[in-house]
């Protein structure tokens, strides 16, 4: 398997909003490629609650749900289904997703360098 990234489009078969077994929130879309290949953007560590060492109530969940949603064209969480969007991706995982027709991307790695 390749690790070079490509650009290829994708639906979202689903979107979570999650806390979990793991006890911190995080979001994620699952996203189907239409050849038979699946990968999910995001997991990322959302917000931390009081019981963890590192809590802060600045968390970024609400700049990762509007970006995702601005960038799939949504104003309602659970209308991403079925949202076709643009997908940077490798084997290991995916970087950014863009927006289908816009040159509109959102890649947490660096929208969260701050």
């Amino acid at each position: 398997m390749s690790d070079r990234e490509e650009i290829k489009n994708a639906i979202i078969e689903s979107a979570i909003l999650d806390i979990g077994d793991r006890g911190f929130l995080t979001a994620s879309i699952a996203l189907d490629y239409g050849d038979g290949s699946h990968q999910c953007f995001g997991q990322f560590a959302l917000y931390l609650p009081k019981s963890f060492t590192h809590h802060r109530l600045n968390s970024c969940a609400g700049h990762f749900i509007f970006r995702v949603m601005q960038v799939s064209g949504v104003e309602q969480w659970n209308k991403l289904v079925g949202k076709s969007i643009r997908v940077k991706a490798s084997h290991c995982g995916v970087s950014a997703i863009g927006h289908i027709v816009k040159d509109d991307w959102f890649v947490p790695l660096e929208e969260f360098k701050e």
